[in-house]
């Protein structure tokens, strides 16, 4: 059961609409937990013996998937597995479609403009921030409509959302936000908490554990998407002034919506991660979480050098990224996504060394390491492997 609260910038799904959610969670649950496992049997018993004899060998991933794409009960689980995806965002578009303009008057009545300092257009003025009539700090929206979208964004509709992040079919538009805020929820199984907060969270102890002196006055989430991270860093640190870019107008829109809702002052600008209009030296932390497999191979190199323009001295980056797999039959599963799901980058970071561009974008190799972990997750909530083991880059300036 998942431990998803509903709040005022979602739609509240009627009876049939309810019930079509809860059969989407049900029918991935039941995916993951009970079919996915069988692939890696088959394999097991079956396909791996069957390419050691003919190969003479250790197959490679390509040779796995001619195989296994063979196979028809992978290739049940497969359609299955991408149906379900497809039904996911069918069940959460009808309420959102229904309720669609008094979301956005809602989002519009929380907005709150960037203030702009004198001789700098784009860039916030931080120093007299607005302060809500009760006295709470407010956070800001800033938006660029002139921003080139990135080619990787634009080709396809990532996850299959329809429209992706970045699509306004309305003005004002919150859309693709509301629809990401309950997809990621049915995705993820509730693995991610009540407010889809766990990857901040998990980014937040990690912090506080190998760096438990730092006090970040200026913190920065890239790629932010709903903000459902950064509003963990808020309130982590409540001091600090925290912000939180995308390219995507519809998902900030709703992301500074949402976080006012809940009390947490986020300052959110439409910017590309390969190049912010923030000053150098301006912030003590800089951080992702599972943005980088959305980019692309030049597009890691350029955020990462930017991540290091933006760090003072002193200052530390951390990335958080989905996992990988450490076998080859696991890399095989996980790059499900990129085939059949529309993660076309996804497939390329299987073997990138992660430390090694980010020494490319500029830091030294003994500014950079890399933890790998694994969350507390059922296997229900896993999707394409029974190990869920994630990935921590981590870089001090």
């Amino acid at each position: 059961m998942s431990a998803f609260k509903h709040h005022d910038m979602l739609p509240t799904p009627d009876h049939d609409e309810q019930a079509r959610q809860d059969f989407v969670a049900s029918l991935r649950g039941h995916l993951s937990g009970r079919l996915m496992p069988g692939a890696y049997q088959i394999y097991e018993r079956r396909v791996a013996p069957a390419l050691r004899a003919e190969l003479g060998r250790e197959p490679d991933e390509t040779e796995v998937r001619r195989a296994m794409t063979r196979e028809p009960y992978y290739q049940f689980w497969s359609a299955m597995q991408r149906r379900s995806q497809e039904m996911l965002w069918e069940s959460v578009i009808d309420p959102t479609e229904r309720e669609l303009p008094a979301l956005i008057d809602r989002a519009k009545s929380r907005a709150k403009p960037a203030v702009k300092a004198p001789g700098a257009p784009k860039a916030l003025k931080t120093s007299k921030e607005p302060r809500a009539a009760r006295g709470r700090r407010r956070g800001s929206l800033r938006l660029d409509p002139s921003l080139p979208l990135p080619r990787y964004h634009a080709a396809v509709d990532i996850h299959l959302q329809p429209g992706a992040y970045h699509t306004d079919s309305t003005a004002d538009d919150v859309a693709a936000g509301v629809i990401y805020d309950k997809g990621l929820d049915l995705y993820m199984g509730g693995a991610l908490g009540a407010e889809n907060g766990l990857m901040g969270e998990t980014l937040v102890a990690y912090v506080k554990e190998r760096h438990p002196a730092l006090r970040p006055r200026r913190v920065l989430d890239m790629g932010c998407a709903i903000g459902n991270s950064t509003v963990v860093w808020a309130r982590a640190f409540p001091e600090a002034e925290v912000h939180g870019i995308d390219v995507g107008a519809p998902v900030l829109r709703y992301a500074h919506a949402r976080a006012e809702g809940f009390g947490a002052p986020v300052h959110f600008s439409q910017q590309n991660a390969e190049g912010t209009d923030f000053g150098s030296g301006s912030f003590d932390l800089v951080v992702s979480h599972i943005m980088l497999h959305e980019t692309s191979k030049p597009a890691l190199q350029r955020i990462f050098a930017e991540c290091r323009r933006l760090l003072r001295p002193g200052g530390l980056m951390l990335h958080l990224e989905i996992p990988r797999g450490h076998t080859v039959f696991e890399q095989f599963m996980h790059n499900w996504e990129s085939y059949n799901n529309n993660e076309t980058f996804s497939r390329y970071m299987t073997h990138i060394d992660l430390a090694a561009e980010a020494v490319k974008g500029g830091f030294a190799r003994s500014e950079v390491r890399v933890d790998e972990f694994a969350m507390q997750m059922s296997v229900a909530q896993m999707n394409y492997a029974e190990n869920f083991i994630w990935k921590i880059l981590a870089a001090e300036r």
